[in-house]
């Protein structure tokens, strides 16, 4: 029998990989537009490996919250409905933190955050993961892994 993965090192080292990325020298601002939130009115959904939504689970576990609900519009299941804020901002994900964004940057140079990608991978593969899924399953599954 495999050893049950140790949830709380892998959380650990996502959080190192996201403060990282935040001592890079890169200009990027967010604008907190939240357009990016907008899945369904942007055509965009990020993509998390295990490590990456055990933290967002763990963060929205800490807000309060047990179940992901994605609501009507199609929007992050993350962003308050009426203030336009990320609920787990210190916890989203890596996707959320490179911004597709225009008013933030845009796009982060895929060459500039591939060695943080690759970490990620294998945080992923440590748990058991085979790639990244989209946010609302991926975290979805990582709360049942909390329970």
């Amino acid at each position: 029998m495999k050893p049950k993965p140790d949830l709380a090192a892998a959380a650990r080292q996502v959080r190192e990989i996201y403060a990282e990325w935040r001592r890079r020298p890169l200009e990027r601002h967010c604008a907190d537009l939240a357009d990016c939130c907008r899945f369904r009115q942007t055509g965009r959904t990020p993509y998390l490996t295990r490590g990456e939504a055990l933290v967002a689970a763990r963060a929205w576990r800490a807000a309060g919250s047990k179940e992901i609900v994605t609501p009507a519009d199609g929007s992050c299941p993350f962003l308050h409905p009426s203030s336009g804020k990320c609920r787990i901002y210190d916890g989203r994900p890596f996707g959320c933190r490179t911004h597709f964004c225009a008013a933030a940057g845009g796009p982060a140079n895929r060459n500039v955050v591939r060695d943080l990608i690759q970490r990620l991978e294998e945080i992923d593969t440590r748990l058991g993961g085979n790639g990244a899924s989209n946010l609302p399953s991926a975290v979805r599954e990582a709360l049942e892994w909390l329970k």
